[in-house]
């Protein structure tokens, strides 16, 4: 996908999404490519406390290394996407998945904290980016009409790996120390070059099919079908590549396509999720300090996020499955503002809770409201780019989220630190969010489909290239098929009218007879050999 033919230097066809068959084990792949990304930055931080031990550094100090995972996460996004551009999903993330479980076994080996820093923050952040985006970009291109219900199910990924991935890792440090956990777990990295060897790209389904399609055509030609019949095939031949000549060639696919910032649409999402995650991952993160002092155990604080984990693994395929219906679809940029704004509310109510069943009952709607936004925020950005451009889109809104990253949680822990309380800062997180939710309801009603209601209905051009993925796709496969098939319906006329003219000529020649009454005998049998050949000719042209 997004590679170039070598050829003519173009880029493939629009391929239509199959919307399932091999698209189900991409849609796998994808799953679990995105629980590593999201989940291992958390994983990681059951190590902290061996790592603070045996370096002598403080909290800070260790927590840089997920910080700096998920920098490497957001902050690479136009990087990968001229990757992809260029060399296509498959070979970005096998050297994705590589150097991700490079970093983890040479930080097994690390003597001090910058060396960790290096090889588990930069390698292997660097790695999972890699993997990350292109993912996503092929779960575009296999699901279409699916792929809300696509994108809920692989990120429910993320909620599944870090339940998982936590308790392993408390045991192989238990068991292995945090070096024998690190080597392991860069053994588990591996997994990702497996996922990147299952994405399997379209366009090779396109150049079979287009095979078998030049293989009936060359059938068709060898069939002896008369003169006249191949004088029409050439002439129709000529004008087919008349008309192709006419066409402007396609021009090669840009590495980091800057034209999308021209599209309303996604300056409007752009903002919306930059505001977004200013405030969406503050909740989580102080969630536990918050719970301890207000005088809660440390499990059952710990638990807390447990509940939210298990909560968001349903909330979002089940939002994938809503975002995908007929009457809903349409309108998923108002789904998402909903869900955001669902999430800044809970916050905000939940400001006040003193006691362990008010933060239980703020983690279960917490989890809704945040398994929504994670299985609609790549969806939403699909509907308004499309599958062409996405691979640009997405490197660019990930790059202007690791600003929001890097700004919202540290300025929320200096304001704890500052003001000794997490209310204030759970009033401000919910605020942020529902400022972005009603940004992107209004602005989406306001600037887009006001718009469109304005403009009158553009005339219907079969050359225009407005039309979806989808029907690109089709058009593509229609006119590739349509060659033969002039070719079948051109013999097949031409049989026919031969068949017309000999039975003419027998009908002339009765009538010759009928009027003639005595012929000579001589010219007798020549009319009835020739009457004779006549009903023969007739008789093997219908058959």
């Amino acid at each position: 996908m997004g590679r170039r033919d070598p050829e003519e230097g173009q880029l493939p066809a629009p391929v239509k999404p199959p919307d399932g068959g091999w698209g189900w084990i991409v849609l796998f792949g994808c799953f679990v490519i995105t629980g590593f990304s999201y989940a291992f930055p958390k994983a990681v931080s059951v190590y902290f406390k061996e790592l603070m031990k045996d370096f002598h550094v403080g909290y800070s100090d260790t927590a840089w290394i997920s910080s700096i995972m998920l920098a490497m996460l957001y902050g690479t996004g136009p990087v990968c996407s001229i990757m992809v551009n260029q060399f296509g999903c498959r070979p970005v993330m096998l050297i994705g998945g590589l150097l991700a479980s490079a970093g983890m076994i040479l930080a097994s080996f690390t003597t001090n904290i910058i060396e960790l820093y290096l090889t588990a923050g930069v390698l292997t952040g660097l790695g999972m980016a890699l993997n990350f985006q292109p993912s996503l970009i092929m779960l575009g291109a296999y699901f279409d009409k699916r792929r809300p219900l696509a994108n809920g199910l692989a990120a429910a990924g993320s909620p599944v790996f870090l339940s998982a991935l936590s308790p392993l890792g408390q045991v192989l440090m238990e068991k292995f120390g945090w070096r024998g956990g690190f080597l392991i777990m860069g053994g588990l990295l591996l997994n990702c070059c497996t996922c990147g060897a299952v994405m399997r790209p379209l366009d090779m389904g396109m150049k079979r099919k287009m095979e078998k399609t030049q293989d009936k055509y060359e059938a068709k030609e060898m069939l002896p079908i008369g003169g006249k019949s191949e004088e029409r095939i050439s002439t129709s031949d000529g004008n087919k590549k008349a008309k192709k000549a006419k066409k402007k060639p396609k021009k090669g696919k840009k590495l980091l396509d800057f034209s999308i910032f021209s599209n309303r649409g996604f300056i409007i999402y752009t903002i919306s999720k930059f505001i977004l995650v200013l405030g969406l991952f503050v909740p989580p993160i102080l969630l536990v300090n918050y719970a301890k002092d207000t005088g809660v155990p440390d499990t059952e604080a710990a638990f807390l996020l447990s509940i939210i984990g298990f909560i968001d693994i349903f909330a979002r395929p089940a939002c994938g499955m809503v975002a995908g219906l007929k009457w809903v679809r349409p309108h998923v940029s108002y789904l998402f503002s909903f869900a955001m704004l669902f999430n800044g509310m809970t916050d905000i109510c939940s400001a006040r809770a003193s006691n362990y069943t008010g933060l239980v009952i703020f983690c279960v709607f917490f989890g809704i409201s945040y398994g929504m936004v994670g299985a609609l925020q790549f969806e939403v950005l699909m509907a308004i780019v499309g599958s062409q451009k996405f691979s640009s889109a997405i490197g660019l809104v990930l790059l202007i989220e690791a600003f929001a990253v890097l700004i919202g949680p540290p300025s929320a822990g200096r304001l704890v630190d500052a003001l000794k309380n997490y209310e204030v800062i759970f009033y401000l997180a919910g605020s942020e969010v529902v400022l972005s939710a009603l940004f992107l309801a209004m602005a989406t009603y306001c600037c887009l489909n006001r718009g469109k209601k304005k403009e009158p209905p553009p005339e219907k051009n079969p050359s225009a290239g407005g039309g979806s993925d989808t029907e690109e796709a089709e058009s593509d496969v229609q006119e590739a098929e349509e060659h033969s098939n002039d070719n079948h319906q051109l013999a097949h006329s031409t049989d026919n009218a031969m068949a017309a003219a000999s039975e003419e000529a027998n009908h002339v020649a009765e009538e010759q007879s009928r009027e003639g009454g005595g012929c000579p005998e001589g010219d007798g049998e020549v009319l009835a050999r020739d009457a004779c050949n006549t009903d023969q000719t007739v008789e093997r042209d219908r058959f």
